[in-house]
């Protein structure tokens, strides 16, 4: 028996060669336990960069549909106020906040469109020219309203009300006829389908749009409901927004105003996203606990297979500490195996995934130290029961079995 303590190098690496060969005498044994590790491993990293992909994914969506924007919300007050107006001085407040390019007031019920037998249900919208720039909203043909409609009976439809509103295969054309209640409406313009934006108010696909002036035609009682307003660039988000909300509580009144910048929406979408990765992180490692109990499993099974090798030892002079070493050891090398092998699976796995999802693959740097480190740790946590077992064996115990 070598005292591990003598010539530490070479002892260990002998230490180590014994403990290799400990674990193929074990075979499948080793094996199942070694492919719990590696399945724990790969969990771990695996969900992790596929929670990181996909939220950095919505997130790249988010930007590409513009951060530049504020939207105007009116909250509920118990106390009794004057209705708000349906339409604001747009041109005011571009001329008075001179960090806001394009505004536009908002308001939108949901109505039933019929065209020659065929229906659906869509939200209207009634607003201003200027919201097609805030929204980014591109048409198929035609145009949007402008100052110019006011009151006319004109509408613009989203990409799935033009679908719906096909007839006999007939796709909605410029020039036809739409029923608003008890209203006909002319169509000016028919969008392209577009992913809404979080923040605003409006699903374009969803909705169609009408001037705002002409909304009492539908609700007599209709009034603003929110204010869109995109922001010049190298502008200070904060500070137009504040100016806004004052400048827009004084215009109606001293009325409570909130105002959300995208900016806001942004950061509040990244903390969703880090909670949903570590939440995915969290149930790999319930994967990786099953692999430690199967460490241990098999560490336990070693020990009582090799009671007479460990008093042999013990009576040629090894020391409890020796023992012990020696079969922490041999857990540890299952757990760097299952790590390492782990780690390479699991970033391939997350790789595939992205790619047949149609995502932009960056690996998570904190994924690999975690899932390789939480990996050796459950191995050596639950590998170290047994080592301490086999420590606390008796010599005169452990030769006598046979």
């Amino acid at each position: 028996m070598v005292n591990l303590e003598a010539r530490p190098s070479a002892c260990r690496l002998q230490a180590f060669a014994e403990s290799i060969d400990s674990l193929r005498a074990l075979g499948r044994r080793s094996l199942l336990a070694l492919l719990g590790i590696v399945v724990g491993s790969a969990s771990v990293i695996a969900l992790l960069n596929i929670g990181r992909n996909a939220a950095e994914d919505a997130l790249r969506t988010f930007k590409d549909m513009g951060t530049d924007t504020l939207v105007v919300s009116f909250p509920f007050s118990a106390q009794k106020k004057p209705p708000l107006p349906l339409t604001l001085d747009t041109q005011r407040i571009r001329r008075e906040l001179a960090g806001i390019s394009q505004v536009a007031p908002i308001t939108q019920y949901s109505v039933s469109i019929k065209r020659d037998g065929a229906h659906s249900d869509a939200s209207l919208v009634g607003t201003s020219a200027g919201l097609a720039e805030i929204l980014g909203l591109e048409l198929q043909v035609g145009r949007f309203i402008s100052a110019f409609d006011q009151r006319g009976t004109f509408v613009v439809v989203g990409a799935r009300i033009a679908e719906d509103l096909r007839v006999h295969g007939k796709p909605l054309q410029l020039g036809d006829a739409l029923q608003i209640d008890h209203y006909l409406y002319q169509v000016i313009g028919i969008a392209r389908s577009q992913t809404a934006n979080p923040l605003m108010p409006v699903m374009p696909d969803e909705s169609i749009f009408i001037p705002i002036e002409g909304m009492p035609r539908i609700r007599p009682s209709a009034e603003i409901g929110n204010v869109a307003a995109k922001i010049k660039p190298d502008i200070d988000l904060d500070t137009t927004a504040q100016s806004l909300k004052i400048l827009l509580s004084a215009q109606l009144d001293g009325r409570e105003v909130d105002v959300q910048v995208a900016q806001q929406l942004l950061e509040g979408l990244r903390r969703q996203a880090d909670t949903f990765a570590w939440l995915l992180a969290g149930l790999g490692s319930i994967s990786l606990l099953v692999g430690g109990v199967g460490v241990m499993n098999v560490m336990l099974m070693n020990v009582t297979e090799r009671r007479r090798e460990i008093g042999v030892r013990m009576a040629l002079g090894a020391r409890p500490r020796d023992i012990r070493t020696l079969f922490l050891l041999e857990a540890t090398t299952l757990s760097v195996v299952g790590a390492v092998l782990g780690a390479v699976l699991g970033v391939m796995a997350a790789y595939v995934f992205t790619l047949f999802s149609g995502w932009q693959f960056s690996l998570s740097l904190l994924s690999l130290p975690l899932g390789i480190g939480s990996s050796l740790c459950t191995g050596l946590f639950f590998g170290l029961y047994p080592a301490i077992s086999a420590s606390r064996l008796s010599p005169v115990v452990a030769l006598r079995d046979e």
